[in-house]
């Protein structure tokens, strides 16, 4: 039937819902009640309205443009930059002005430190019945090289730091310069002191090849680029090898920043060492060295007598037979350095955290460069200004990070990864107390493959995160897939060695950090050819790479700095320990000593594994059901667990005679800097045991065990979060 007129129909205008009641009715609902409702729709807001962390970490992997890391790049490698020069100021200006332009606050950090350059330098070479050579010394342009007028910028050929001097002796031929090298030399009874000691580059860091050199009484050293390692295919600019003439440049100084101030910042007005005194360090060379090409290397080569060298000493396929001498080639070698206090300047920029502004991410990268720069450094420099420009476009789509991320372009690594050391040093207490992780790239591009390195915790983000981002060489991969393909053994490279900028966050502080790239070695590094040609023929032609380095940078960035719950997973540590104390089981066998200490670390480091992970899964349940009602105090003191684990490896008076490197499970391998050692101080002992055989020494070694375990079970008390 029907309604009647003025009945219960409803009008057009009419609400289709209940009218409101009246406001003072809101005032007899229950308190409590009132408390729920306005839970629930904080709830129901922040998990179906507000957009997940997820939301901004695609949108940013969607944002990468090739372009852009191009522009950057061919603007940053334009002119030879090395630290300490207006070049390079003015590439810092540049980086500057990038990041200042997405209104990040941005801003220089100077420091006055110890830089070298070369003032004169000679090579020549005579042997009987011979005229003399005297070596050029220069690396040659080509034809239609862009950028031959700026050549004439770069720096000579050099090793920053060494001696100043002459020397005019016998040249003998030490493989790569290694100190097994030099003790197979005594062996067959080759006399190296006072002779010129040639040696090919690989394998070792150059200052640990001059410092072997000096320790065997060598009076001079010379470094070539071997083709056997650098010239193995066509020479740049038809290929992407090193031409005969290149050398590659670097430093031979073994320390850690700023000469003047060991152990602490070079910040104004602070205590120095005299210019002399620093020369004087033991981690100094010591005596006259040059870098010289892959073609004067062959030339004395040829010049060196005596018994002919091992087969795993020889050169390459068609290369003549090396010789050990020593003669009767004579090296007539001419150095003269100017060792000068010098302002670099570190380029710190800052998107403060909404949440937890008082935690940091940090992305670091440098941008001085011996030349160019067009692999190493810029090429990570242009990721991170790429990766900058994306950050600014989800500002604009509403996001702000939970955490403080900070992004951080160094100046002078080149020398002794000096403008990063010196800031960690001079902010060491607010670092080591508020850092989550330390994100690192240098040279972001070199070729194919993906290489990462990490501390353990964070194996497990880098595998997730690969998987999200596309592999550049085939869109129908992921970068997890190229990393696969790289057959690369072990998965994880550790972040133990010299190589970067990460040194001073792990190896001194204690933060967990990752250090990747997308290629591993390349011939023309630290030489003349560094540039964007060989980068655009060679290293990226579409830089689809450089946007993936960008990819997984940021990811990784944004899952550190966003997610209410740190993704670290220490799990994989506790595997790396356990590995660790195997291999130094091997090399104890037939020592007095008992690694039961180290082993009963590592139990009670893996049941403070088994704690955590209980508790962080409790804590997720606890963010799906219970509305963290009592949860944010719980994640702010797992988080911190998390955090300073990593600080907990460290101690105060670091390795024996190495005492900068606070870190007792990572550091350099004590005669190669670039190599990653895990347990460096047993280490260390091991090899002085093996060498003199004598009870102290295997004291020593069980001393060293001590101190590992110690530091183990300080880290499972730190992780488990309780105390004793």
């Amino acid at each position: 039937m029907p309604p009647q007129d003025g009945a219960d129909e409803p009008s057009a205008r009419a609400p289709l819902l209940p009218a409101p009641a009246p406001r003072r009715a809101a005032a007899r609902l229950h308190p409590l009640a009132l408390i729920a409702a306005a839970a629930f729709v904080a709830w129901f807001h922040l998990l179906f309205l507000a957009p997940a962390p997820s939301y901004y970490q695609t949108l940013f992997l969607s944002l990468g443009s090739n372009d852009t890391a191009a522009a950057h790049l061919r603007a940053l490698t334009q002119r030879p930059h090395v630290a300490g020069t207006r070049a390079n100021s003015l590439t810092a200006a540049y980086v500057r002005d990038a990041l200042a332009s997405h209104s990040f606050p941005t801003r220089f950090t100077p420091y006055s430190v110890l830089l070298s350059y070369p003032v004169r330098r000679s090579l020549s070479l005579s042997a009987p019945g011979r005229d003399a050579v005297q070596f050029a010394l220069e690396q040659d342009t080509y034809p239609g090289d862009p950028y031959a007028a700026a050549s004439s910028e770069a720096v000579p050929t050099f090793l920053a730091y060494a001696a100043s001097g002459s020397v005019a002796s016998k040249a003998v031929y030490a493989n790569y310069g290694r100190a097994e090298d030099f003790a197979y030399l005594a062996a067959r009874g080759v006399d190296v002191a006072g002779k010129v000691a040639v040696a090919r580059y690989g394998k070792v860091f150059r200052g640990d090849i001059v410092r072997n050199a000096r320790d065997a009484g060598a009076a001079a050293a010379v470094i070539y680029t071997d083709a056997k390692d650098y010239a193995a295919g066509k020479a740049f600019p038809d290929g992407p090898w090193m031409p005969p003439t290149g050398v590659q440049v670097g430093s031979a100084f073994k320390g850690v920043g700023d000469p003047t101030t060991p152990m602490w910042a070079s910040s104004e007005g602070c205590q120095r060492l005299s210019i002399a005194e620093a020369m004087a360090s033991d981690d100094m060379p010591g005596i006259p060295a040059l870098p010289v090409s892959g073609m004067d290397g062959e030339a004395i080569l040829q010049l060196i007598g005596g018994d002919v060298a091992p087969e795993d000493w020889q050169g390459g396929a068609g290369a003549p037979a090396y010789r050990l001498g020593p003669g009767p080639a004579v090296l007539n070698l001419t150095y003269v350095g100017n060792e000068t206090m010098a302002t670099i300047q570190n380029v710190i920029s800052v998107i403060e955290g909404k949440e937890e502004p008082d935690r940091y991410v940090i992305l670091g990268n440098h941008r001085d460069a011996w030349t160019f720069g067009g692999v190493d450094p810029n090429s990570g420099t242009a990721a991170l200004l790429e990766l900058a420009q994306r950050l600014s476009d989800l500002q604009k789509k509403g996001w702000r990070p939970r955490r403080t991320i900070i992004m951080c372009n160094w100046d002078a690594e080149e020398y002794a990864l000096i403008g990063s050391t010196e800031w960690v040093e001079e902010n060491r207490a607010m670092l080591a107390s508020r850092t989550v992780a330390y994100l690192n790239v240098d040279s972001a591009v070199c070729g194919h493959g993906f290489y990462p390195s990490a501390t353990p915790q964070l194996d497990g983000l880098l595998k997730e995160a690969s998987k999200q981002v596309q592999n550049p060489d085939n869109g129908t991969e992921t970068l997890y897939d190229l990393w696969m393909d790289s057959n690369t053994s072990p998965l994880f490279r550790r972040l133990g060695g010299g190589g970067s900028d990460y040194s001073a966050f792990v190896q001194h502080i204690g933060i967990p950090s990752v250090d990747m790239s997308i290629g591993s070695d390349y011939a023309v590094y630290h030489s003349l050819y560094d540039d964007f040609i060989w980068m655009e023929k060679f290293g990226d032609p579409l830089f689809q790479r450089h946007v993936a380095v960008a990819s997984i940078w940021g990811l990784v960035a944004l899952r550190l700095s966003d997610e209410e719950i740190l993704p670290f997973n220490y799990s994989y540590y506790a595997a790396e320990l356990e590995n660790g104390a195997m291999g130094i089981n091997e090399r104890v066998l037939g020592m007095p000593v008992s690694l039961s200490p180290l082993h009963k670390s590592i139990k009670e480091f893996r049941r403070a594994v088994l704690k955590v992970d209980s508790e962080l899964k409790a804590l997720r349940t606890c963010k799906i059901w219970a509305l963290w009602r009592n949860c944010p105090s719980n994640v702010r003191d797992i988080n911190d667990r998390l955090m300073m684990t990593e600080r907990a490896f460290t101690e105060r008076e670091g390795l024996s005679g190495r005492p900068w490197y606070k870190h007792l499970i990572y550091g350099p391998s004590l005669h190669n800097d670039y190599g990653a050692e895990i347990y460096p101080g047993i280490d260390d002992a091991i090899q002085t045991a093996k060498r003199t055989n004598t009870s102290e020494s295997s004291q020593a070694v069980q001393n060293e065990i001590h101190r590992v375990a110690r530091v183990i079970n300080q880290a499972a008390l730190v992780l488990a979060g309780g105390l004793t």
